[in-house]
């Protein structure tokens, strides 16, 4: 009997970033950089792909998008990979699936492989979606036979029949996501490797796609998925690996390495966050100066019962005018889901510009609204149609508590991340 359909030995990973180009000043230079070109793309070849101490005075260049990871999975386990953005999610998918290769170390994989790592991937643009259907069950090792037998199948789950006969050169990012993992699921590898592609799709997708995962792990095959959102990694894996800068830092229980992770996070628990000039988060137009939570007594806390309300506030400068000025903010619970999305403003129109000056923006939070969970506040500026001002980050972590005697409602947390409180009519018939 196998012991493991996949054997992972101190893989590593290594890239050198790109080395800049200069550009001709003059006429002569630009011919003369035309006919030396071959000859410089060459040896600039060489360069990111060789390490020997040839180059070593260029090694500062050098990034390790994985080192040293070991570990191995049993046939039918379902793996979740977890970890911030740049940890190496992605690179080592892509290592297992043999897109590239290891700049050292070992891998073993026994059984057929699907992946699905990036929308679209192993689709040629110019081929029908029916076409790519059949290119992508030859590549996994199936005869045309199989093939026909799951093809119903592909397309009825995917939702695109309509256009399994246009290009998918003229498919939406959503559609070509939808037929891709369908395809990658219903061709029965053995080994399948999901990232975090779903997030393309719409929600109903999404979550009839975690239901096919579901489905496949129950049968027996292997399945590894990368993915931000941790509500889904704790229902459909039952172990976990955490990356952390290119290295594998935990692996174990599913509950054990996602609690370990999220109590890591770069959140602020003390209620209150400010920044100098020098190290606040800022661009040329904007900067951030403060974060904090207070009470509606005015009292900076990070604890609220279920029937207080409570107030973020953010406290920003604008040093140039701003076209389309966007303050957002998500509350997000500590397993990555957005309870809400809020704007600053929902009444400013198109074409609004707002004037330099230190603003602080204010948006209150009702009583009985949120459930007895634990919260984290997402904050971000932007102009829409414009640009990413500053990117949004989780800033602070509040807690919502329920210490009643229960008369009114059952004490604790209710399912979902709110439990409002609703107005009921009851009439007597």
């Amino acid at each position: 009997m196998v012991d493991y359909c996949i054997q992972v030995s101190k893989i590593s990973k290594r890239y050198r970033i790109g080395l800049e180009q200069q550009v001709p000043d003059t006429f002569v230079e630009a011919i003369t950089e035309w006919v030396s070109r071959p000859i410089k793309n060459y040896r600039r070849l060489r360069k990111l792909t060789q390490f020997d101490n040839k180059y070593s005075d260029e090694r500062d260049n050098i990034v390790w998008a994985l080192r040293d990871i070991s570990f191995n999975v049993k046939p039918g386990e379902v793996v979740g990979v977890i970890g911030k953005n740049g940890a190496g999610k992605s690179t080592l998918l892509k290592v297992l699936s043999r897109i590239t290769h290891p700049t050292s170390g070992q891998v073993e994989l026994l059984g057929r492989i699907s992946s699905l790592l990036e929308v679209g991937t192993g689709f040629h643009p110019e081929l029908t979606g029916r076409e790519n259907i059949y290119l992508n069950g030859t590549i996994l090792g199936m005869t045309k036979a199989e093939i026909d037998l799951k093809f119903e199948e592909i397309v009825e789950f995917s939702g695109v029949k309509r256009f399994i006969d246009t290009p998918v050169k003229f498919y939406s990012s959503g559609m070509r996501v939808r037929l891709a993992f369908s395809v990658a699921a219903h061709l029965e590898p053995e080994i399948l490797l999901i990232d975090e592609v779903l997030s393309v799709g719409d929600a109903a997708f999404q979550k009839k796609s975690l239901g096919k995962m579901e489905e496949v792990s129950k049968e027996g095959r292997t399945v590894i998925f990368v993915s931000h959102n941790m509500g889904a990694v704790r229902s459909l894996c039952s172990r976990g690996l955490l990356l952390e800068n290119g290295t594998l830092t935990k692996d174990g229980d599913v509950d054990q390495v996602i609690n370990y992770y999220l109590s890591n996070k770069d959140v602020s628990t003390a209620g209150r966050l400010g920044w100098t000039e020098t190290d606040a988060p800022q661009v040329k137009e904007l900067i951030l100066f403060g974060i904090e939570l207070l009470s509606e007594t005015g009292e900076v806390r990070t604890t609220f019962q279920i029937d207080e309300g409570f107030e973020i506030r953010v406290q920003y400068e604008i040093r140039e005018e701003i076209r389309n000025l966007r303050l957002y903010l998500r509350l997000k619970t500590t397993m990555g889901e957005t309870v809400f999305a809020t704007y600053e403003d929902t009444t400013i129109r198109e074409g609004f510009n707002r004037k330099p000056g230190k603003y602080t923006a204010i948006c209150k939070i009702p009583s009985n609204l949120l459930n007895d969970l634990t919260y984290r506040i997402f904050i971000g500026f932007d102009s829409p149609g414009y640009k990413v001002l500053i990117p949004g980050k989780e800033y602070l972590e509040v807690d919502i508590i329920d210490t009643s005697d229960g008369y009114r409602y059952i004490k604790g947390a209710f399912d979902g991340p709110i439990r409002p409180v609703l107005k009921w009519e009851v009439e007597n018939q």
